[in-house]
């Protein structure tokens, strides 16, 4: 489980085909990962294969591949990473499973004062399980629903958020992960069954 507290913002260093995915070596500030651990990656629960000081190498599989943005990325790219949870670790965010729900569209970035208002197209009826001021995870980085307006999600990012993740780098058009909060997902298996009767 993640908190989507982004703790450092790796580089990808070379994405290479393998014959179940892709792999992919990542530059990062951490110095004691253990192979096997699980990692978010731009909110995409991976598991550590190789790890050295300041770089590891995770792997993505096809159906990985196919429900996120990770077969597009390229050497050089800016990812939000957080290890897994511990225990006794604090609760900042909310509840992050690193399981992506969606690809959403960027569809605007504009400058508001000292905000950021991102608005994201989201897919088929995603924008069920969210509410106003609830909590969903873009690219891993955990955000307060700004507003929901039929099948868009806005969310306001201030200036800490955009020096300490790689969200700063969103521009119209670009595709993103988008994990809902997972209380609403499971109210909505709960009633649909009684509001659909």
């Amino acid at each position: 489980m993640f908190t989507g507290i982004i703790e450092d913002v790796g580089i990808v260093e070379s994405v290479t085909p393998s014959d179940s995915g892709r792999e992919l070596r990542i530059r990062s500030a951490y110095a004691d990962l253990a192979d096997g651990e699980s990692i978010a990656v731009n909110g995409a629960c991976l598991t550590v294969y190789e790890q050295r000081t300041n770089w590891f190498t995770v792997a993505a599989v096809v159906t990985t591949l196919e429900r996120t943005t990770i077969g597009e990325w390229t050497r050089g790219r800016r990812v939000n990473l957080e290890r897994a949870m511990r225990a006794d670790g604090r609760f900042g965010g909310h509840i992050v499973q690193g399981h992506v729900d969606a690809v959403g569209v960027v569809a605007s970035v504009e400058r508001i004062a000292d905000a950021l208002l991102v608005d994201i197209e989201l897919p088929g009826s995603l924008g069920e399980t969210l509410v106003p001021l609830g909590s969903v995870a873009v690219d891993g980085v955990s955000l307060t629903v700004n507003a929901i307006t039929g099948n868009r999600l806005q969310v306001s990012l201030i200036d800490y958020t955009l020096k300490q993740t790689a969200l700063g780098d969103l521009e119209g058009g670009g595709r993103v992960h988008i994990e809902t909060d997972i209380i609403g997902k499971f109210v909505r298996r709960l009633v649909t069954p009684y509001v659909n009767s």
